[in-house]
């Protein structure tokens, strides 16, 4: 089974921003023709693909679902595929790595000075370590196949 592209009117995309997510989506979606995927998923992925087509949203509103919709395809093949874009374990690293080692780190720095204003210290400490993680995961997807030509900008 094919991943069926949304087809958006033009008049649709005047905003240069949604015009970019669109192409974006279109290109996450032409890669995963590339890459082989369950028919169940393919099911799940055309239907986000109809709604897109189907909606007749402008503006800041369209590019709310779009960018919803892609999440949304991103979420599923990383979930049911471990199918990832370039750099997607490194941005989702980087923040749980200020939250789950860079607070600590800063909490335990900031007491044992007994400054507990010390604690942002600790946020780019753990900033470095989840990007570390993170490009390491990327390396290892890359490696085995499991990412795409696409990187997803925010």
């Amino acid at each position: 089974m094919e991943i069926i592209k949304p087809d958006l009117k033009p008049e649709l995309l005047a905003d240069t921003k949604t015009k970019a997510l669109y192409d974006q989506l279109q290109h996450l979606l032409n890669e995963l023709d590339k890459k082989k995927i369950s028919e169940e998923t393919v099911q799940k992925i055309n239907s986000e693909t109809a709604a897109i087509s189907a909606t007749s949203l402008r503006d800041k509103d369209l590019y709310k679902m779009l960018k919803q919709k892609q999440t949304g395809i991103i979420k599923l093949l990383e979930k049911e595929h471990k199918i990832v874009p370039k750099n997607y374990y490194r941005n989702v690293w980087l923040a749980a790595g200020m939250g789950a080692f860079g607070l600590p780190i800063g909490v335990a720095f900031g007491l044992l000075i007994g400054n507990i204003a010390l604690l942002s210290i600790g946020l780019p400490i753990g900033m470095v370590i989840g990007i570390a993680v993170g490009t390491s995961l990327d390396k290892k997807a890359e490696a085995e196949g499991r990412q795409l030509d696409v990187e997803i900008k925010a």
